[in-house]
């Protein structure tokens, strides 16, 4: 019996349980959600309790409509906020028009098609060279050799952190965006600490590296998102989180996308094949990982007023969540979503967002990453399979590979 043919009945669903995501994704929840309530109310042991969005037209419906689901008055995680903690944690996606779009603007450039097609060639550069001082170590964490590197070494240049701070980034980014697991978690230690983001002061961490490199790039301006940042009119609030956002988001998604990416195909040796067979198929390839992988399961928005969707009246102010994870396998939008099929087509999945003005500002970037990391792996190796147990992430927010031991024999 497959994950998504399992059955439970609505009064044993808990997507507020991290528990229920640490050995696997509980597609058979949201299979059932999907087809039995799909605006379901979720209640929580210590909170009011919140609307899980599952289906993909209603996903993208909330998204695009950011005046009735609002992202600034609630902020985007399922924690509930004192109004303090709100204003001091706003980052750029803690934000609506029109200010999150002023502050999207200053990078933006960064990260348009073009500005992307630039970086391949460095991109795949980086990733030959990760590459290929990891395959001949024979057994290694694909986590710490390969998935984790190639995204923070492309990202530390575009942001302009130094490469010898990256490791330190990456270890300080499981802090925070881990902070369910009890391996990264850091607990509040002072009671201004709650203020921070995921009130963790790892977070005091970034913020020094920030604030450094800010003020050697206002003496030395480059042509880096943080000189963007330090003349772009920011006020330090807003200089310190939307730093902390870019470091950990820029690396985070796209790791565990190249992560979950490679156990698809170790899973599915026969797409792993394809592949081979057919390099013309690495871009959908690319995009059926992002789709499989769905790295952010969910966002939560706050409604401005009394609203229905999808026949479910929602009150003002309550917490409505949309599952990336579940629209990713909505069966009226995907054929067999639960194959993995490297040859998709059409793809129009929604892990960078559904659309409307919080769609992923990395994506192209992303998705670049992805394809020239396989494109470049594949070809070097015979044989690749897993060599311990794959230790997820313990986190209802991120859908998290920790290590992944694999042994491989290089070609």
């Amino acid at each position: 019996m497959t994950d998504a043919t399992r059955t439970a009945s609505l009064e044993e669903i808990d997507l507020s349980n991290p528990d229920a995501f640490v050995e696997r994704v509980p597609h058979e929840w949201f299979e059932i959600l999907r087809r039995e309530d799909p605006v379901h109310f979720n209640p929580e042991p210590d909170g009011p309790g919140f609307w899980a969005v599952t289906r993909y037209w209603d996903i993208r419906e909330v998204h695009r409509r950011w005046d009735v689901y609002s992202s600034e008055i609630g902020g985007t995680s399922l924690e509930d906020l004192e109004p303090d903690q709100i204003e001091a944690r706003k980052s750029m996606i803690d934000l609506d028009p029109p200010r999150h779009n002023e502050i999207r603007a200053l990078i933006k450039g960064k990260f348009t098609p073009k500005s992307v097609r630039g970086w391949e060639d460095q991109v795949r550069q980086v990733a030959r060279e990760v590459i290929e001082g990891a395959l001949p170590k024979g057994e290694f964490d694909f986590v710490r050799e390969i998935s984790s590197e190639i995204p923070m070494r492309v990202f530390a240049d575009i942001l302009g952190v130094p490469q010898e701070e990256r490791r330190y980034i990456i270890e300080i980014g499981d802090h925070l965006l881990g902070n369910q697991d009890p391996e990264f978690a850091r607990p509040p230690e002072r009671p201004e600490h709650r203020l921070l983001p995921f009130s963790s002061p790892a977070a005091l961490e970034l913020f020094r590296i920030g604030r450094a490199l800010a003020a050697e790039r206002r003496r030395n301006p480059k042509d880096d998102i943080i000189t963007q940042m330090a003349f772009g009119g920011l006020t330090p609030r807003e200089y310190d989180v939307n730093f902390v956002l870019l470091a950990t988001a820029g690396n985070e998604t796209t790791r565990h996308t190249i992560t979950h990416g490679l156990l698809a195909l170790i899973e599915n040796p026969d797409q792993l094949e394809r592949l081979r067979r057919d390099p013309s198929l690495y871009p959908s390839a690319a995009e059926e990982m992002l789709r499989w992988a769905t790295p952010v399961h969910h966002f939560r928005r706050t409604t401005t007023r009394e609203t229905e969707l999808a026949g479910t009246r929602i009150p003002a102010g309550a917490k409505v969540t949309t599952w990336f994870t579940s629209g990713n396998r909505d069966e009226a939008v995907f054929e067999n979503p639960n194959t993995f099929d490297v040859g998709r087509n059409p793809n129009r999945h929604m892990t960078f967002g559904p659309g409307g003005v919080h769609f992923c500002l990395g994506a192209h970037l992303a998705r670049m990453e992805v394809r020239v990391t396989f494109e470049e792996l594949i070809p070097r190796l015979r044989s690749v399979e897993l060599a311990g147990k794959v230790d997820r992430l313990r986190s209802n927010f991120f859908n998290g590979i920790k290590r992944m031991p694999v042994r491989v024999e290089a070609a």
